[in-house]
């Protein structure tokens, strides 16, 4: 099946595997997962054991603290569905030496997709959607990382098919970008034309900035309670994307169309979004846009409060706020930013037991 992607026209295919054969799938990422594991380079980070996006976020950071301040941003082109079965399997084949093993992936990457009645079966592609294709695609672009320089073209950091490389002069940025694509040509694989560019961050206030991971990136100086400050840094903040993504689903939860439910319903379901959205965009420097999601979400609130009693968004406000302690239990994503520093853990260390 195909599904809309974020923030965009375009479809990507779903392939959903059978109950049985996402089990099977399961257990062969369990046995195949530590094997390549201590293989994978630290320029990996996407759907690996003990990394996270926030991880590679950190990296942006202390590399432009460092002075990479030219960086190449790219995704690889329709990714799962373009690696060459072949291919992936001399990849697989460098560690792995079971017949059984291999034999099982070749018929997980034929299997197919069913589609109007009629089952489809490429030579390219591992089937989006399925527990292993995470790690099969990491296994494929493991051949990106290991031949990569890091002296020569800058630090690569990658989550799965999502690039950004920071470079510290533009030369070396071009060069990387020629690097990248000849790499993936390679691989048969190429960047998506509309998302590759190079982005020289500076604090000029038409300077770009860059999108990664759901934030937006820019460089900003840090602002002085008497004089301009001279410490600048990598600020980050939920991408317009994002910031639409969480309107659209408030939007969603509050809609005329659900105005027969209670509104304790509403209010669960308004806070368990704002919880998930809000603990993934807390490690950056969110607060005006948390300030804007939360007042967002107040207003729908008090809109569709105003609707269930036939009355207007302003007399729902003032029942949401005046007549409630707590705004009818809604939470606020004001206070709860964690902004991050260079070469400090993004998340401290938990305290030890007592």
């Amino acid at each position: 099946m195909l599904i809309p992607k974020p923030g965009s026209s375009e479809k990507r295919p779903l392939a959903i595997a059978a109950v049985r054969d996402r089990i099977v799938q399961a257990a062969v990422k369990i046995v195949l997962e530590p094997i390549f594991e201590a293989d994978f380079l630290p320029a990996s980070f996407g759907f690996r054991p003990g990394r996270s996006a926030h991880d590679a976020l950190q990296v942006l950071i202390d590399e432009a603290w460092r002075g990479r301040r030219w960086v190449v941003e790219t995704d690889i082109a329709n990714c799962f569905s373009a690696i060459p079965h072949d291919k992936l399997m001399q990849a697989v084949e460098e560690r792995i030496s079971d017949q059984g093993v291999l034999k099982l992936l070749r018929a997980m990457l034929r299997a197919g997709v069913m589609e109007d009645g009629r089952v489809r079966r490429e030579v390219t592609g591992t089937p989006q959607g399925g527990p292993a294709s995470p790690l099969l695609c990491n296994i494929y672009l493991h051949r990106l990382d290991r031949v990569w320089d890091a002296r020569q073209h800058g630090v690569l950091v990658r989550y799965c098919d999502d690039l950004v490389v920071m470079c510290g002069t533009r030369q070396q940025a071009q060069a990387a970008l020629e690097r990248l694509t000849t790499v993936l040509a390679g691989l048969g694989l190429e960047p998506k034309a509309a998302k590759t560019r190079i982005v020289h961050l500076t604090e000029d206030k038409d300077a770009e900035g860059f999108d990664f991971l759901g934030f937006h990136h820019r460089w900003v100086r840090a602002r002085g309670t008497v004089r301009p400050s001279r410490v600048c840094f990598l600020a980050r903040w939920p991408s317009r994307k994002a910031a639409q993504h969480a309107r659209d689903r408030i939007g969603q939860i509050t809609d005329r169309k659900r105005l027969l439910l209670p509104g304790e319903w509403i209010v669960q379901e308004l806070n368990q979004f704002l919880r998930g959205w809000g603990g993934y965009f807390r490690y950056g420097n969110s607060a005006r846009m948390f300030d804007a999601i939360s007042q967002y979400a107040l207003e729908r609130l008090a809109g569709f409060v105003g609707k269930r009693h036939k009355r207007s968004r302003i007399w729902g406000m003032r029942l949401v706020t005046c007549g409630s302690p707590d705004d009818l239990g809604l939470i606020t994503l004001c206070g709860t930013v964690i902004a991050p520093r260079p070469f400090k853990p993004w998340r401290a260390p938990a305290e030890p037991r007592r």
